[in-house]
């Protein structure tokens, strides 16, 4: 090829989700020959996230603070805790201006196949938290996905002997969506789901 410099590139840039040798290629590419500029601030933004960003010391979303400014904010409620998976719910769940209490972020899901078991994802960690008996209730917004179900009952369980409310995010057909073009789980999770029409 070119270089063993832009090997190097193109192999770096494969570390992203999604993204194949022929992605790489083309990004490495565009990155090389018509934004120069963009690719010196491209490296540089990701020395400098790499170097500072890193979990909440109480949530684990991500900051540059020992404690995210969700959790360090005296406005939100934090006697509502919601149990997402990682930091891009918590974004998700931002962007949508609906909850106005605190996170906790697991780092993944239960995944008994891959070895994946509530130390790995940070559960007691979360149950340490609910030891601090301010907290009413948890949100569980866990994916709707079988290892996202899985996680959400399992914490169901581990919860059951705190004295909080264990709540989670309804399920079913999205907002605009046709009943026709929806796959059988969602419909058969709405139907689980439904609630009084008023």
């Amino acid at each position: 090829m070119f270089s063993q410099r832009f090997e190097q590139l193109v192999q770096a840039l494969r570390v992203l989700p999604s993204v194949g040798p022929k992605s790489a290629q083309r990004m490495a590419l565009h990155l090389v020959m018509k934004n120069r500029q963009g690719a010196v601030g491209l490296a540089h933004a990701l020395s400098e996230a790499a170097n500072y960003i890193h979990a909440c010391q109480i949530c684990h979303s991500l900051t540059e603070n020992d404690i995210c400014d969700i959790c360090a904010s005296p406005t939100r409620d934090d006697t509502l805790i919601c149990v997402v998976e990682s930091p891009a719910d918590v974004l998700a769940i931002e962007q949508s201006g609906s909850f106005g209490g605190k996170y906790h972020v697991l780092g993944g899901h239960l995944s008994p196949l891959d070895g994946i078991g509530p130390e790995e994802i940070g559960i007691p960690a979360f149950i340490e938290r609910l030891k601090d008996h301010h907290i009413k209730e948890v949100i569980l917004a866990t994916n709707a996905t079988v290892e996202g179900q899985a996680t959400a009952h399992y914490l169901l369980e581990a919860c059951k002997h705190f004295p909080v409310q264990m709540t989670r995010i309804a399920q079913g057909v999205p907002q605009g969506g046709e009943l026709e073009y929806v796959d059988s789980h969602t419909l058969s999770q709405a139907f689980h789901n439904r609630m009084q029409f008023k």
